[in-house]
């Protein structure tokens, strides 16, 4: 799944892609992806409005349209997005398919929006987890409240992220960085990096987490964050950008990814475990 650097860099490559235009027609044929509204619904009210603005609220793109209305798209585990110009080559952002660019609409396709320029925009999606909400702003509000302060925002600061830790002394500190109503954007492969970066084991539970960690460990989110969005995120579990390219955090990645090699830091042995369910990668040596 896409986290914060991944789903910014699709943010920023839509929004090129596909501000001010407007929406000609929307085709679905999955109900469940634009519930509450029925694939109807969807359809009037979205018809003819433009696309203000390519937003982002942690891991979820926000289309801020004309009037009262927002799309919230959320990729979840294989969702992709297309942007087909009126010529040449289709671009992917998102977690490609096999030939999903072509032949489309494929039998993944469930969601197309064309635009009166003659461009059009595909979600596709295999195994049927992402969604696309139409929704006003009492909608966006609901989004908001169900996430954390995000990395590097005004909202995150060291406060807020102490008295967290100090909130659930029995969690986990990898439990509560991916908590998404505790801090928002944050995933597997971000997390794994900030527990590597300030020297402290993801399994640790949070009530042994030392004030002076916790200043490191808030500082290396914050770092990391900013670094892989500046390197276009990490093509990790086949995502790639909209414009179809690699992201280019892979190489910088300490730990994630890189079970049974050498530590980067002491020249340990890089370690891959379950935590909750989640692939979860240290170095036991150099991480307490």
């Amino acid at each position: 799944m896409p986290e914060l650097p991944e789903v910014e860099t699709l943010r920023r490559e839509l929004n090129h892609a596909i501000k001010g235009k407007t929406i000609q027609a929307a085709w679905v044929n999955w109900s469940k992806m634009v519930k509450p509204l029925t694939i109807s619904e969807f359809q009037r009210k979205i018809k003819k409005l433009k696309i203000i603005e390519v937003k982002r609220l942690s891991k979820v793109l926000v289309l801020n349209l004309a009037g009262p209305l927002s799309l919230l798209i959320h990729l979840k585990l294989t969702g992709q997005l297309i942007f087909q110009p009126r010529n040449g080559q289709a671009i992917v952002g998102g977690h490609p398919q096999k030939d999903g660019e072509n032949n489309l609409p494929n039998k993944f396709t469930h969601l197309v929006l064309s635009f009166t320029d003659g461009t059009k925009l595909y979600f596709n999606d295999m195994r049927k987890f992402g969604w696309a909400k139409l929704v006003d702003d009492l909608g966006v509000a609901e989004i908001v409240k169900k996430h954390g302060p995000e990395p590097l925002s005004k909202e995150f600061t060291f406060s807020y992220f102490q008295n967290v830790i100090k909130k659930y002394p029995n969690r986990k500190i990898k439990q509560i960085l991916l908590d998404q109503a505790l801090i928002g954007g944050i995933g597997n492969i971000y997390c794994d990096e900030s527990c590597f970066c300030a020297k402290i084991l993801p399994q640790r539970p949070a009530s042994q987490i030392k004030p002076a960690e916790a200043k490191k460990l808030y500082a290396c989110i914050n770092k990391i964050i900013k670094f892989a969005i500046a390197k276009n995120g990490t093509s990790a579990d086949t995502y790639v950008r909209l414009n179809g390219q690699s992201g280019g955090m892979l190489p910088y990645l300490k730990v994630y990814g890189r079970a049974g090699e050498k530590c980067r830091r002491c020249g340990g042995v890089v370690v891959r475990t379950k935590l909750n369910g989640r692939g979860t990668h240290f170095c036991r040596k150099c991480q307490k």
